[in-house]
């Protein structure tokens, strides 16, 4: 199986790296299209500001290679974002794979703004969460997010319900790092490549 994980200039991609290899599974990293259009899997993570992240992709291309992908594409954290149709982070068009709009989450006392550290996800729908027990624990790190929506496969509740995971047709998404939560992350990632 090839397993192709995309280059685009985004941060926290060597997590991912160690999370691959710690499952057993061989990866390219790279940008180039007909790589990554033959692979198996292709896996978008990554950690950054939307609209640098979209300038990359429309640079090299990538804004519309991804969403024309017909394997399992998923992807994680702004990955995620990157897929949905605009981000309120400086005002971005994205690539629209989901037709949704990712807002800052609204300032609220008591609650913190990055939404950081380890928060249990529910409503599990779709072969991503399979084995997963009610309310497991994952860690996230954002400031943005997706409402609750018809393609929200598990939802999660900071200031307000938000979109943990996504999935339409071929295209899976994650809002927290799969990559460092844990036994529940290496369980999503694993459910993940046997799609």
């Amino acid at each position: 199986m090839k397993t192709v994980i995309i280059k685009y200039n985004a941060g926290n991609v060597q997590s991912v790296m160690y999370a691959l290899e710690r499952i057993g599974t061989s990866y390219l990293y790279t940008d180039d299209e007909e790589e990554i259009r033959s692979a198996d899997k292709v896996i978008f993570p990554g950690v950054g500001e939307a609209s640098t992240a979209m300038s990359y992709l429309k640079k090299t291309g990538l804004d519309l290679v991804i969403p024309s992908l017909k394997q399992p594409v998923f992807g994680t954290c702004i990955g995620m974002q990157l897929m949905c149709k605009y981000s309120e982070e400086n005002d971005t068009k994205c690539m629209g794979i989901f037709d949704v709009d990712v807002k800052r989450f609204p300032a609220t006392p008591g609650f913190k703004v990055p939404h950081m550290g380890w928060n249990n996800i529910s409503g599990y729908k779709g072969e991503l969460t399979k084995g997963l027990t009610d309310d497991a624990y994952v860690y996230f790190v954002h400031s943005y997010a997706a409402p609750v929506c018809e393609y929200t496969v598990a939802s999660c509740d900071y200031v307000t319900p938000f979109s943990a995971m996504l999935q339409k047709d071929n295209f899976y998404a994650a809002q927290f790092h799969c990559e460092i939560s844990g036994n529940v992350g290496q369980q999503i990632i694993e459910n993940f490549l046997k799609i």
